[in-house]
């Protein structure tokens, strides 16, 4: 009796000793004020990493200091990543960690790849850490970066590279999030914060069913887990390190649920034809369209509206023009923020009303040319094509003003001059967004 109490003392300890391990030292921490409230909330820092650590994760998950490190090495290293840093000039709780799961190219779209790495470690990390700061007025958000791995091949010879998910989160979003009582809720409280994968902006699609997560793939390589836990998206995740890790070629699971659940819809047909058809079965509406938005709209009048493929999908071309007076002068990126913010906006809500329903296609695309009116007055040439891709997911979280216009942006595709960019409206127009 006395040996167990003292093995069972002794595990306490050890775990008590193990989330320790994974709180930063304030003595680390270069900026006064961070490292102040490091050591203010060192015990509840420490219980953050207890509470994580109790999740059953189904592949290794470690607190690291270091992303991208070898399962071996990253059990002898140093494994403290709770820390409070900044991020975008918030004050946010940040936690890094390494998760050791592979990914098949193959069978693993990236936003399939973001949204499984979220619901099987970023969630449970934000589940740990959200309810003992929810109520601290001094921490404005949560950062959270995960390195995962993907297999694939390169001329037939099997390779594995990291690849790492960071998600940031405002407070106010992190605890819709967590209280959220329906899908619907979450998703809208995700949109809130921003995902990048490698750098690279993502949306994650908690449902499964965004603009990209099915785009080109066959019906049966997506499915539907809204009643699953989440381990799973389409395809098997091996471990790293398995026997199995050295092939790409894997099998998707065969459970009963899966075979229960009805498949998503397959995407819409982008030939020529199809486009064409298309056009003719929607052309009334798409004329009344036009003469109803023409005011506002300025649409252009040799490029009526038109359906075209994009990104494997099908989108709704609008051709309009926007005028912005001489003082808008600034980059490209600047103008492109004030054509969002200044007129395309404007035109989300209304152009929505002539779509109802589910419409046979994948989103809207606004296609405009910018222009400086004192500029053009002048006679000198002086415009900007800016493109907005936005899937229809977003434009109805939009519409129904549960996303903001920032969000609707990362949600979308934006081109300016026929190049894809980033475009981040508050850092563009050099003050607070719309």
């Amino acid at each position: 009796m006395h040996k167990n109490r003292v093995a069972w003392l002794a595990l306490i300890l050890l775990a008590a000793s193990a989330s320790g391990a994974q709180v930063v030292s304030p003595a680390e921490i270069k900026d006064p004020a961070l490292r102040s409230l490091q050591q203010q909330y060192m015990d509840d820092l420490r219980r953050v990493g207890e509470d994580v650590l109790a999740n059953q994760f189904e592949y290794p998950f470690y607190f690291s200091r270091k992303l991208d490190l070898d399962e071996q090495q990253q059990k002898g290293s140093d494994q403290a990543s709770i820390r409070f840093d900044h991020y975008n000039d918030r004050t946010v709780l940040a936690i890094t960690g390494n998760y050791y799961a592979a990914y098949s190219a193959d069978k693993f779209s990236q936003d399939q790849r973001a949204r499984s790495t979220f619901l099987n470690v970023v969630l449970p990390v934000l589940k740990g850490a959200v309810p003992r700061f929810q109520s601290n007025q001094a921490i404005q958000g949560y950062a959270v970066e995960v390195s995962h791995h993907i297999l694939g091949k390169v001329m037939g010879v099997s390779i594995e590279r990291a690849e790492n998910l960071m998600v940031f989160l405002p407070q106010s979003a992190a605890i819709k999030l967590l209280a959220a009582k329906n899908e619907t809720a979450r998703q809208a409280a995700l949109l809130e914060g921003k995902a990048f994968l490698n750098a690279v902006p993502v949306t994650i699609w908690l449902s499964g069913e965004g603009p990209h997560l099915t785009a080109g793939m066959p019906a049966t390589e997506a499915t539907d887990d809204k009643e699953s836990s989440g381990s799973h998206v389409g395809a098997e995740i091996i471990r790293e390190g398995s026997e199995s890790s050295q092939s790409a070629q894997l099998a998707f699971p065969k459970t009963a649920k899966a075979k229960e659940t009805a498949p998503p819809p397959p995407p819409h047909d982008t030939s020529p034809q199809a486009l064409a058809s298309l056009q003719t079965s929607t052309q009334e509406v798409l004329d009344r369209l036009v003469k109803e938005l023409e005011p506002q709209a300025h649409f252009v009048s040799y490029a009526p509206p038109k359906f075209v493929a994009f990104r494997q999908g099908v989108y709704l071309e609008l051709s309009i023009n926007t005028s912005l007076p001489e003082s808008a002068s600034g980059s490209r990126y600047k103008l492109a923020a004030l054509a969002f913010d200044e007129h395309v906006a404007h035109l989300v809500r209304p152009a929505l009303e002539y779509f109802k329903g589910d419409p046979s296609f994948d989103g809207v695309g606004f296609s405009t040319t910018v222009h400086l009116v004192g500029k053009v007055a002048a006679g000198i040439a002086n415009s900007e094509a800016i493109e907005f891709f936005f899937p229809f997911p977003a434009l109805r979280c939009y519409e129904s003003y549960d996303c903001t216009g920032q969000q609707l942006i990362d949600s979308g595709t934006v081109l300016i001059n026929g190049e894809r960019v980033a475009l981040d409206l508050q850092i563009a127009e050099g003050g607070p967004s719309r």
